[in-house]
């Protein structure tokens, strides 16, 4: 996990039955209970009591709103582990926006954030919509771009894990993503992405990632010479 976080090592089957053993004996949470819940289990520094927490947040997901949304990004922040982002937007977040108006602000803020965990949810908040054929694939294409170019791992494999996913039912989303854009994906990006691209699409882009990798080549190699030239001069 790369955390500073000590840990028990419960395993998921075990930490999802004691949620829900704690739910049952708790019929009347009500929200101000759950959020008071919640974060107290973040304000230790155990990964399996966090883990607990995001738990009972999917099991009375119910019980939020999109209102919300601000106060379970400050925990994907400090949870700042892809197993507890990845939990919270996947199980908590990405539902409870799913439909609603306020997604595409709020996603377009994330993604400027400073934190690349936050920048992570925001590429990961239509992941669950998107997989079964729905969601709004121009407005992920929109915050993916300019995310191309970043050297953080866990960006590049979240572009890359919501295209493989889109690919399954829609590939033609994901070949003309990166006919304009694969030139500029990193090899994570592009291995996830085309893992289920059929072989003719695959091909297409394919081809056009070699041509423009090529022309880079070929401009960089003028640009040498060019300054080759000019150093001459002088």
């Amino acid at each position: 996990m790369k955390s500073d976080l000590r840990f028990w090592g419960v395993d998921a089957k075990q930490l999802r039955a004691e949620c829900a053993a704690f739910c049952k004996d708790c019929p009347s949470l009500d929200r101000e209970a759950l959020i008071s819940s919640v974060n107290a289990l973040f304000a230790t520094d155990w990964f399996d009591l966090r883990s607990v927490a995001i738990a009972l947040l999917e099991r009375k997901r119910r019980l939020l709103s999109a209102d919300d949304a601000p106060w379970l990004i400050e925990l994907a922040r400090r949870g700042a582990c892809w197993a507890h982002v990845d939990y919270l937007v996947t199980k908590v977040i990405g539902p409870l926006l799913e439909g609603d108006r306020t997604l595409p602000k709020r996603v377009r803020a994330w993604g400027a954030d400073k934190s690349f965990w936050v920048r992570r949810v925001a590429l990961l908040a239509q992941l669950r919509a998107l997989r079964s054929g729905g969601g709004d694939f121009a407005l992920f294409a929109e915050l993916a771009g300019p995310m191309l170019a970043e050297n953080e791992f866990f960006v590049r494999k979240a572009i890359g894990w919501v295209l493989r996913e889109v690919s399954k039912r829609r590939p033609a989303l994901v070949r003309d993503f990166l006919i304009d854009c694969g030139a500029r994906c990193s090899g994570v990006t592009w291995r996830e992405a085309t893992k289920y691209l059929p072989t003719e699409m695959k091909q297409q882009v394919e081809a056009r990632r070699l041509g423009a990798t090529r022309a880079r080549g070929a401009d960089r190699r003028v640009e040498k010479n060019d300054g080759r030239a000019a150093k001459k001069k002088r």
